[in-house]
Parts: C-alpha cells; sequence; structure tokens
C-alpha cells in the first residue's frame, strides 16, 4: 500500500491538504489507483466543519469565530460535525477499494479504533474505545483516555468503489482547541463540553509527536506493508479542482 507522507510543499492551503483526500478517494474509486494512506502534520491551526455543518443556521457565526481565533475554516470530506487541531496534530487519512460499495463501515470504525487504542497505551496512554459525554463529533468508536476526554477521532466517506476513513490525533495544544471549538459548537448551536477535549501529551507528558507518527505507520506497516510514495502532479491538479467543495463559503452578504 503507498504512503504518502508528509504535509504538502507546494501550498499552505489547508482546503488543499483536505481536497487531496477527496482527490485520492475518486481516483481509487475509478480504479485508476490502489489502497493508500496519507499521514501529516497540519501547517495550521484548522477547524474542518463538517457538511451538515454548514446547513445550520449559524454556521457563518462560527466562521468568523474561527478566524478571530486564528484558525483556518475547510470543509472536510469526511461525515461528522466539526473538529478541530493544530500543527501538534496528527493526520490520518487512509483510503481503500471497496467493489461492494458501503460493505465494512462498522468493521472499519471498531478495526481502526483498536489499532489507535493500542498505539496509545504502547506510549502510558489509559486509551479506551468511546464516546465522552459532551465531546467534539461525537462517534461511538472515538479513543479516549479514561473515559474522560477524547484524543482521536475518525470519519468516514464512501463513495462507488472505495472509501475514505480519516482520523485526527490531537497530541497537544488540547488548551488552543477548547476555547475555539466551544465557540464554534455554541454559534452551531450543538451540544459541546469544553472538559471534553484532551491531549495525548496531558496523558502521557513524554509521549512525543515524531514517536506517534513513526507508531502509526509501524501499525500500518505490519497490516499492510507500506511503500513510500510522493504525491504527483495530476493529484494535486484533482485537488485543486475540488477546492470549492472545502472552502467553506459564507451567506452573508
Amino acid at each position: 500500500m503507498d504512503l504518502l507522507r508528509g504535509a504538502l510543499e507546494t501550498t499552505d492551503d489547508q482546503a488543499t491538504e483536505v481536497g487531496l483526500a477527496h482527490a485520492l478517494v475518486r481516483r481509487v474509486g475509478r480504479g485508476e489507483a490502489g489502497p493508500a494512506v496519507r499521514v501529516y502534520r497540519p501547517s495550521a491551526p484548522v477547524v474542518a466543519f463538517g457538511r451538515r455543518d454548514t446547513l445550520r443556521p449559524g454556521f457563518d457565526s462560527a466562521l468568523r469565530a474561527v478566524r478571530e481565533a486564528g484558525f483556518t475554516p475547510v470543509v472536510r470530506a469526511p461525515g461528522g460535525r466539526a473538529v478541530a487541531y493544530t500543527t501538534n496534530s496528527l493526520v490520518v487519512d487512509h483510503i481503500g477499494q471497496d467493489p461492494g460499495f458501503l460493505s465494512g463501515m462498522d468493521e472499519r470504525f471498531r478495526g481502526y479504533a483498536e489499532m489507535w487504542a493500542e498505539v496509545l497505551r504502547r506510549r502510558g496512554v489509559d486509551a479506551r474505545i468511546g464516546a465522552v459525554p459532551g465531546e467534539y463529533c461525537p462517534g461511538e468508536h472515538s479513543v479516549n483516555a479514561g473515559n474522560r476526554v477524547k484524543l482521536v477521532g475518525t470519519a468516514q466517506r464512501m463513495i462507488r468503489g472505495a472509501w475514505l476513513f480519516s482520523a485526527v490525533a490531537v497530541v497537544d495544544d488540547a488548551e488552543l482547541l477548547r476555547p475555539v471549538l466551544t465557540e464554534v459548537y455554541r454559534r452551531l448551536d450543538l451540544p459541546f463540553d469544553p472538559e471534553s477535549v484532551g491531549a495525548v501529551r496531558e496523558e502521557a507528558p513524554h509521549a512525543s509527536l515524531d514517536a506517534l507518527e513513526e507508531a502509526v505507520i509501524t501499525a500500518y506497516d505490519e497490516r499492510f506493508g507500506l511503500v513510500p510514495t510522493d504525491v504527483d502532479n495530476e493529484l494535486l491538479d484533482e485537488a485543486g479542482k475540488l477546492l470549492d467543495e472545502h472552502r467553506p463559503k459564507t451567506t452573508e452578504g
């Protein structure tokens, strides 16, 4: 399986970063490429909205709150609600073939949640699977610490012939995420408890982003065998054509 590693060097546009996952799943769905996993650290703080968020009456206000906080708003390809992350987070986009369409969704949620939990346990975190009360982008397959705080969120998108499984692990900067998520969820009129936001380093102070990235890549390599590859220009071009779907638009004025 191909491994695409690192943030894009050709741009710091966060819409392009999330658009790349969309372009990858479309390429696999057309049968033009095989499975791949992309692992990167964002080059700027981001709030990634789900498509349903963009339809809520408070979305324009939430966008203003994101920008005022110094975060970049994007609309992500997978489902779910708004998530926030910084340069001290790890994003993993896994794209696979699905000739049966819509098959295996629950199995992926369970299987990869357990993989993430095991990686974190080896770093000294009391990692468990399940939602914690008031968490952002709630899901029964979130990875939490001690049933108290969320550390890793996961979401999926399925198209004909392919699927995208995306995970975001918050390694540090929870203190920056709590206030911006509080404002976003308040303005979207969605339930949220800022105390549900955790970070790996709050649970295991000696854990590092470098070590976590290597551990996740090793876990994937042991399962699938990874072949490092680069993002090609055709893929970048396709991601560029999808940017309108990932740059949030205000409905005001």
